[in-house]
């Protein structure tokens, strides 16, 4: 069974920063595409950060230029650094990654439980 968790979410003031991380464990193959997305309450998720097999990255206009998503594939473990942190970004923050496991060699979406970021003065 693959397991997702994110960490690393908190109060921050306007202007600061935070690096969010999410691991993954279980009998896992292989990971292509990491994702994260944030959602805040009633309303729609939104995707902010992508990063491929290749760490190739893009990034929602809104976040682009402040977040970094990076990835450390020898601990199954992608992070989103980031910076200059808006009230605007106040979400829950989740990973979503597409993960192929020794048991199942079809790759298939997974999603953490989330992590939240409250931006405030």
């Amino acid at each position: 069974q693959v397991h997702l968790v994110e960490s690393g979410g908190g109060l921050v003031q306007p202007g600061g920063s935070l690096r969010l991380s999410c691991v993954a464990s279980g009998t896992i193959f292989r990971i292509n595409t990491m994702n994260w997305y944030r959602q805040a309450p009633g309303k729609q998720r939104e995707l902010v950060a992508v990063i491929d097999s290749d760490s190739h990255t893009d990034y929602s206009d809104s976040v682009k230029g402040r977040f970094t998503v990076s990835r450390d594939d020898a601990r199954n473990t992608m992070y989103l650094q980031m910076n200059n942190l808006k009230p605007e970004d106040t979400a829950k923050y989740y990973c979503n990654e597409e993960i192929a496991m020794y048991s199942d060699y079809r790759m298939r979406y997974y999603w953490g439980q989330g992590t939240q970021v409250t931006v405030s003065s």
